[in-house]
């Protein structure tokens, strides 16, 4: 029986491999979380192997260990500073190249990585082109304290926000709370379609205990996307 990956996963790979020729020997590279940023930890790894030195930093303690299993060393974002390249994966894509990011429960520690690369490219199967976002229940990383308080509040700015749904809950893993690798919540609110999303982004962000929301605005400079048949092409923001 084969190995080789069929389907949305060799999307995935194509769309790794494709954003890895944007890879030099010498660079400062960000990793991203979750399985399209697994597949470009594993190519990425077999350069590594070839020779290609690189400096690394993860999003999560999921992506380090695994980066370690394939033999790339991980150094801290604040011993690093800034960084050349931070190539990571995404629920949704726009075609502005916003995201909704978070179905792993990492994109705090992912946008604070993003932001402080020079460059981001978000790597996908076709799968996670959508016309507008919404369609992918939102994450909001929330302060555990008194986060049905912050519920409440987000509740209320859902209200008069330009969003087709507004339920949502804790997220929970085996009927315990979901926390992140800071021990924070995960809010996943049903928008539906979000009308307006860089105003709800910088709104959710203004409410006490929101630690941070899945809006990824005007962050990613190019996406690489992968499909079934197993090409990838390069897409830039419209």
């Amino acid at each position: 029986m084969s190995n080789e990956p069929t389907g949305a996963e060799l999307g995935k790979k194509m769309a790794a491999e494709l954003a890895l020729q944007r890879v030099q020997s010498g660079m400062t590279l960000g990793l991203g979380s979750g399985s399209t940023a697994d597949w470009f930890v594993r190519c990425l790894a077999g350069r590594v192997a070839d020779g290609l030195k690189i400096t690394c930093v993860a999003t999560s303690k999921k992506t380090e260990t695994h980066a370690l299993e394939c033999g790339i060393a991980i150094h801290t974002l604040d011993d690093v500073g800034r960084l050349d390249l931070t190539v990571d994966g995404a629920d949704e894509i726009d075609p502005a190249l916003n995201l909704i990011k978070g179905g792993g429960g990492c994109h705090l520690i992912e946008k604070i990585v993003a932001a402080a690369s020079d460059d981001f490219i978000v790597i996908a199967d076709d799968r996670k082109l959508v016309p507008n976002l919404g369609a992918f229940p939102l994450p909001i990383e929330v302060a555990p304290y008194g986060w049905q308080t912050t519920a409440l509040m987000i509740e209320d700015l859902l209200r008069n926000s330009d969003v087709d749904g507004k339920e949502g809950g804790r997220r929970t893993i085996n009927s315990n709370p979901f926390e992140t690798d800071e021990r924070n919540y995960i809010l996943d609110y049903h928008l539906g379609r979000i009308g307006d999303a860089v105003g709800l982004a910088t709104a959710l962000n203004t409410i006490p205990g929101v630690v941070e929301n899945g809006l990824f605005i005007n962050m990613a400079s190019r996406a690489m996307i992968g499909s079934a048949d197993g090409t990838a092409r390069e897409v830039l923001p419209e």
